[in-house]
């Protein structure tokens, strides 16, 4: 039985039917994956590299403190941050001054390093705390908390560039006799430091920085409860090289070279009391502070009473001498002693002004760590050394 369809025009004209166009964008797709493929491998041959890279840079730097007698080591460590950072985390980590007399032990829960794939050797650190600080094998003995603690360090183990370490809300506490004691306390605490001129290999001048905001140190002097906001920078001078030592061994470098401790600039805020300064201390044999300080200060009576003048053993002398001669004497001579020592500060003084008070410029000496402000002593500095 013939078929009802009608023919294709073109069948009937014999004319050959097209052929499907070729399908090229299969072979586009193979090239790209193959592409994908190679990049994958290649970035993850330049991590490998990167990751080597950082963990010969920590090996470098736990060398290097080593040589300086501080080990440092962690319980367990593992590598991750594929693909685009190194992460390396400690847990566990103990480091041991073996360079200290009693050697000294600290501990913390751990420790994260991280850094960039393409800057492996700026090394960013990130610790889990609390701290504790014992003598090796005792009960630990001093701990710190904090909200968060990080650190940074720029160049390798061979040639340090800079350092730097900032701590949010670090509370210290003094654990000796078995109940915790407040030593020191702040709201955030910075210490920078860095290579300013030479080189870690011939004749360094290191710069510091150092920034408190709202820190109290109960546990160190009376002068330093009320809150202070602090802003210090200093530079080391006399030091032959950066190589690996202790720091009263560099302290002894800088006092044997005629070094110098340079205070650049100085600020610190305390309660109605705020002082600037600047000046260049030395080290004497003994590895105490020699020099002097010019010191701009407001509001310095609310910092005598801080400090309770009336209590000094000078004005405790003569008040006894005043009472045996007159009962009662005594005790007006403390009511004045204050306003009796501005006004000595204020002859042997400049006034001026700072930021818009009333102010006197006054010389801060000190004499083998004794601290003088002007012919008021303020305590001693420990030695260096």
């Amino acid at each position: 039985m013939p078929s009802s369809a009608t023919p294709d025009p073109r069948d009937v004209a014999g004319v050959p039917p097209p052929h499907p166009a070729p399908r090229r964008g299969a072979g586009r797709y193979v090239v790209l994956l193959a592409l994908v493929v190679l990049a994958a491998a290649a970035w993850s041959g330049l991590w490998l590299y990167a990751a080597r890279t950082t963990e010969d840079a920590i090996a470098g730097w736990r060398a290097r403190e080593a040589a300086a007698g501080r080990i440092h080591a962690c319980a367990d460590q593992t590598l991750g941050g594929f693909p685009f950072r190194i992460e390396i985390s400690c847990t566990a980590a103990d480091s041991r001054f073996q360079n200290l007399t009693p050697p000294l032990q600290l501990t913390v829960d751990g420790v994260h390093v991280a850094a960039q794939i393409y800057q492996p050797t700026l090394l960013i650190a990130e610790f889990s705390g609390p701290l504790t600080a014992s003598e090796t094998g005792r009960p630990a003995s001093l701990s710190i908390a904090w909200q968060l603690a990080q650190m940074s360090l720029r160049g390798t183990p061979a040639a340090p560039e800079r350092v730097s370490l900032a701590l949010d809300q670090p509370v210290v506490n003094d654990l000796a006799g078995g109940t915790a004691s407040l030593v020191s306390r702040a709201d955030r605490m910075e210490l920078h430091g860095r290579i300013a001129e030479g080189s870690a290999f011939d004749n360094p001048v290191i710069e510091t920085v150092l920034r408190l905001s709202g820190a109290s140190f109960p546990g160190w002097h009376a002068l330093a409860v009320p809150a202070i906001d602090a802003d210090v920078s200093a530079r080391l001078r006399g030091l032959r090289d950066f190589a690996p030592k202790p720091w009263a061994a560099r302290f002894r470098e800088i006092q044997a070279a005629d070094g110098s401790i340079e205070i650049t600039e100085a600020r610190v805020a305390q309660g109605e009391t705020v002082a600037i300064g600047s000046g260049t201390l030395q080290l004497n044999a003994a590895g105490r502070l020699e020099g002097e300080l010019r010191l701009t200060v407001a509001g310095l009576e609310p910092f005598l009473r801080t400090i309770g003048i009336e209590r000094s053993a000078p004005v405790d002398r003569l008040a006894g001498a005043l009472d045996r001669f007159m009962p009662g004497l005594g005790a007006a001579a403390r009511a004045q002693a204050g306003a009796g020592v501005i006004a000595g500060l204020n002859l042997i003084g400049e006034q001026t002004t700072l930021e818009g008070r009333k102010a006197v410029a006054v010389p801060l000496r000190l004499t083998d760590g004794a601290i003088y402000l002007g012919p008021l002593l303020l305590g001693h500095a420990p030695a260096l050394f």
